[in-house]
């Protein structure tokens, strides 16, 4: 399993006009071929940081994921709102059971 876990630094205003785009590319990915979830978030702390959460399958998916046309749809719909910082990290996973209290 391939985690990905993502913060960009924006403005409220660059969120609030992405919001279509964000919600788009989040369908999706979603109904991609090895894609478990796919979700951006807002912080409730901060409305100018979006973050980013994607689990998928394995690398080949993910790696299909980055080639796919709407990634390129949402990479145009980015660039009028670039963000001021960001950090992706990718990280290979298994799941486990949580631990008991």
């Amino acid at each position: 399993m391939i985690i990905v876990n993502g913060r960009l630094e924006s403005t409220p205003e660059n969120v609030a006009a992405l919001k279509d785009a964000l919600g788009a590319m989040e369908a999706a990915s979603r109904a991609e071929d090895g894609c478990d979830d796919y979700t951006f978030s807002a912080e409730i702390n901060d409305p100018g940081v979006i973050r980013i959460t994607e689990r998928w399958r394995d690398l080949d998916a993910l790696a299909a994921h980055f080639r796919s046309p709407h990634m390129a749809v949402f990479q145009q719909a980015m660039r009028p709102h670039p963000p001021t910082a960001s950090a992706v990290t990718f990280f290979e996973a298994t799941e486990v059971a949580p631990p008991r209290p």
